[in-house]
């Protein structure tokens, strides 16, 4: 709304105090087309979650950009299979909680603005990281990640609080990326490439173990 607003002003004192039609027009179409750019950006879609306590579904829309082993030094300090999903501007930027549980931990670190498809952009970043607990005791993190240009991380996870897969957690503004870190031995259900969409994207099958 505030987008629209500032928008809307400026159009406006453009075609008060500007002689020239040719930039009111010109201000006006770029308004119009930022403020349509802004509204699908902050969209929330209406779609029925997948909810299926052993899947892991995707938090975010976008690409699978990277699925390696690696170091988790923050929370686990052991090794783990990180699937990471890279959003550009034209993907929705809400997050959804992708596994049930109980939240138990919940940590924003202050960052760098590193290129978010460098693998070094999960650490080296701006993020959040949100470790739950599911029922059956198995332990998920997934690391919200500002970009280049993304603003501000936002979200509404509470240490302690109960979550709901599909739920909605958060959102990056205009920013860019998401990585899940899984067990090793995790049955991944995505391959690098691929596009996924929140809230109904299985990324992996947990173990029953």
């Amino acid at each position: 709304m505030l987008h629209f607003l500032c928008w809307t002003v400026a159009a406006a004192l453009c075609w008060i105090f500007c002689r020239s039609t040719g930039v009111c027009i010109a201000v006006t179409a770029a308004a119009l087309y930022m403020s349509f750019f802004v509204a699908t950006f902050f969209r929330i879609p209406d779609r029925k979650a997948v909810r299926d306590d052993s899947l892991v579904i995707s938090a975010a829309d976008g690409n699978v950009i990277n699925i390696e082993e690696a170091d988790e030094d923050e929370y686990f300090h052991d090794r783990r299979i990180r699937v990471s999903v890279f959003m550009t501007f034209f993907n929705v930027h809400v997050n959804w909680y992708p596994v049930s549980g109980e939240v138990r931990y919940v940590n924003y670190i202050p960052g760098g603005k590193v290129f978010a498809m460098h693998s070094k952009s999960s650490e080296k970043n701006e993020h959040t990281s949100i470790v739950v607990r599911t029922d059956d005791g198995k332990e998920i993190m997934f690391r919200q990640i500002a970009g280049i240009v993304a603003r501000r991380i936002e979200c509404d996870a509470e240490q302690g609080n109960r979550c709901i897969q599909g739920d909605l957690m958060g959102m990056i503004r205009f920013g860019s990326r998401v990585d899940v870190f899984l067990p090793l031995g995790t049955t991944l259900l995505v391959s690098k490439g691929d596009l996924v969409r929140g809230r109904i994207t299985p990324l992996a099958k947990l173990s029953s173990k």
